[in-house]
């Protein structure tokens, strides 16, 4: 069987992935215009369990092989698409950010065949986790021209798009015909735009924890034990990093903003929220120099910021986003260096007491999370060893428990 598309013939959605989920519609919402394959401007910018109901008798798992038979069918739902089933597990796949892409990598999976912006999936991180690489190279990028054209998503022909559908409507100019065209003729949607908690279109619908996402993910893909695995790798990183932290009266104020280039002058101020962007923050327990500030949150204002408003509050650390295709070094020697050398920069405590840092990616997934929080752990609370296993991680992506 056949669709008639374009004046050509294309082939149906794969057979045997079924959709079956409501998405939550919304009007057009505006958000920021700084979509680009760069970092000069910011982004576009409690536990469940999740039930998989099977259909077959028989299910075949183990750490070397947890992928279901072909002959099963099970069903996972998530907000707002609702509740997907698959006749199948899923082999080819689109993520919409490098959070869900980094969760593929956790699981073992392959990589997925087109993410919207590549270049913010930040793959450098898993350098230190011996024979974890992806090849960035061979990804699609999906979003061009201020938006994510429908096209594309025929021709990658992907089994399940990991992606929040309410993001599409919202900020990649779709309407709710094109979701559900691509949810029936392509495959099914589901995600959720767990990396902010800043737009108001989400507003009526719940967010979920980056191991609550996970989980969510671990569950389409049936890799379940690679899962749980993660789980207790990433409690007991908690705890290693509990006694690192210092009490509130003892840890600086830092001020998150987002700076591209070698040179920023002009900064996006971020406030420290419940979304998963800021989850490395969060555990270290950071206080949000901006959060007591009259200064308004980037997702609310759209204002950038300069050298003297910063002085004004003066914080004691900066930390910077929109540098993490950076190494530490060529930070250091461009963006720090700029800072020492401008006339009212220099003037701010953290400049003067060399405590600024990039402040981590906007896309975080279990491995991206363990190294970013670890890395500032030792900058901030000066950490003198490394709070996870970089083996560990390897031997559960590779499916070794």
């Amino acid at each position: 069987m056949s669709r008639e598309r374009d004046g050509r013939s294309a082939p149906t959605r794969r057979e045997y992935l079924k959709y079956g989920g409501v998405v939550v519609g919304g009007g057009l919402i505006a958000g920021c215009t700084g979509e680009s394959g760069s970092e000069s401007t910011p982004e576009s910018t409690t536990s469940e369990t999740t039930t998989a109901t099977t259909t077959s008798e028989t299910t075949q798992t183990s750490s070397e092989d947890e992928t279901t038979t072909e002959s099963e069918s099970y069903s996972v739902s998530i907000e707002p698409v609702g509740e997907v089933s698959f006749e199948g597990v899923p082999e080819t796949w689109v993520a919409n950010n490098g959070s869900w892409a980094d969760m593929g990598v956790a699981l073992g999976v392959e990589q997925p065949e087109g993410i919207w912006l590549p270049s913010r999936y930040h793959t450098q991180y898993y350098d230190d986790i011996p024979g974890v690489s992806v090849d960035k190279s061979s990804i699609q990028k999906l979003w061009g021209d201020g938006g994510v054209g429908k096209e594309q998503f025929y021709e990658l022909d992907a089994d399940v798009h990991v992606a929040d559908p309410n993001f599409l409507l919202n900020r990649g100019n779709w309407e709710q015909s094109d979701i559900e065209e691509i949810s029936t003729q392509v495959a099914p949607f589901f995600g959720n735009s767990i990396f902010s908690r800043g737009y108001a279109w989400h507003e009526d619908y719940r967010y979920y924890t980056l191991y609550q996402a996970f989980e969510k993910l671990a569950d389409v893909f049936q890799r379940r034990e690679r899962f749980e695995a993660f789980e207790q790798l990433h409690e007991e990183f908690q705890a290693r990093l509990a006694p690192v932290v210092p009490g509130r009266s003892e840890r600086p104020s830092a001020a998150v903003i987002w700076g591209g280039g070698d040179q920023p002058e002009e900064f996006y101020p971020y406030v420290i929220d419940e979304g998963t962007s800021f989850k490395h923050l969060r555990d270290l327990k950071v206080k949000d120099a901006l959060a007591t500030s009259n200064l308004k949150d980037f997702h609310s204002s759209r204002g950038a910021i300069d050298f003297e408003t910063l002085l004004d509050i003066d914080p004691e650390v900066l930390l910077v986003r929109g540098q993490e295709a950076k190494s530490e070094t060529e930070f250091r020697e461009t963006v720090v260096e700029f800072m020492e050398e401008d006339t009212v920069a220099s003037e701010l405590t953290a400049v003067q007491n060399d405590d600024v840092y990039r402040a981590g990616p906007l896309y975080q997934g279990p491995i991206t999370n363990l190294v970013v929080t670890d890395r500032l752990a030792r900058s901030l609370y000066d950490a003198d060893e490394t709070l996870f296993d970089p083996q560990r991680v390897a031997d559960i992506v590779n499916g070794d428990f």
